[in-house]
């Protein structure tokens, strides 16, 4: 999928958001996040984007700052800062009309940060191998006490992990701890589809399983894919994702 149609936001913090809205006008509008160090062209958006034309559904995608095409840098960008952005852009793409949010990994915690703030319009929730409070529970409690103390010192540490290198500042850190939602449950009876591959070797399953416990509602379930990654972009895992959209939509809007 190309940036083609693709616009620029500016948000209050004067970082400019690339951003794909496609109008339908719909009275639904579906919202993608992406994950940490990811961005809006991926499999997923790109498949979930396809749907919603089809079957006639508004659909937002963007990328954070920092991440993909849009500005800023990564290492100065936080959970804080990423909600706050997506906020913004939601309230300008979406005129008081019903809200389906897509999370992949991150951007499942942004999405829960959002749904508080959506309440009245959020009418569902799918999590895609969902990792909520990450940055402390995957990564400061199992840090050694000598990368804890070169993140504090320095103030970054470049973490190796699954082929790739993560600049890890310690705002980004100790923002995260700012933004713990699990503890609290949430009184919002909707439907919430998790997904989550059983070869996950990113983010646990507990993660999705503590998503479910903090819907007060009974419509939630979790599906556990056999032999899936924790990317979940074969074209068996999009063609469930994509089923359990659509049965949302169609059969609880």
């Amino acid at each position: 999928m190309t940036y083609r149609g693709s616009k620029y936001f500016l948000t209050s913090d004067k970082k400019r958001i690339k951003y794909y809205f496609l109008n339908n006008n719909s009275q639904t509008t579906v919202v993608f996040f992406h994950g940490f160090m990811s961005n809006m062209v991926g499999e997923k958006p790109s498949q979930i984007q396809k749907f919603c034309k089809r079957r006639k559904i508004n659909f937002l995608k963007f990328e954070y700052s920092g991440h993909g095409k849009s500005s800023g840098k990564f290492t100065e960008g936080n959970i804080s800062k990423w909600t706050n952005q997506s906020k913004q852009l939601i309230n300008l793409k979406n005129k008081n009309k019903n809200l389906i949010f897509v999370g992949s990994s991150m951007g499942s915690w942004i999405a829960l940060n959002l749904i508080k703030l959506f309440k009245n319009q959020v009418k569902g929730f799918i999590g895609i191998a969902s990792a909520p409070e990450f940055l402390q529970k995957l990564m400061w409690d199992k840090f050694s006490n000598k990368i804890k103390k070169i993140i504090i010192k320095k103030k970054i540490y470049y973490l190796d992990h699954g082929g790739f290198n993560y600049p890890l500042t310690k705002q980004l850190i100790f923002d995260g701890k700012k933004n713990k939602i699990l503890k609290k449950n949430i009184d919002l009876k909707i439907p919430i589809v998790l997904f989550h591959g059983l070869k996950d070797k990113v983010v646990p399953t507990r993660f999705s399983k503590k998503i479910l416990n903090y819907f007060k509602g009974k419509n939630k379930k979790l599906i556990k894919i056999k032999n899936g990654d924790h990317s979940l972009s074969r074209k068996s895992d999009l063609k469930k994702i994509c089923s359990a959209l659509n049965f949302m939509i169609f059969n609880h809007l």
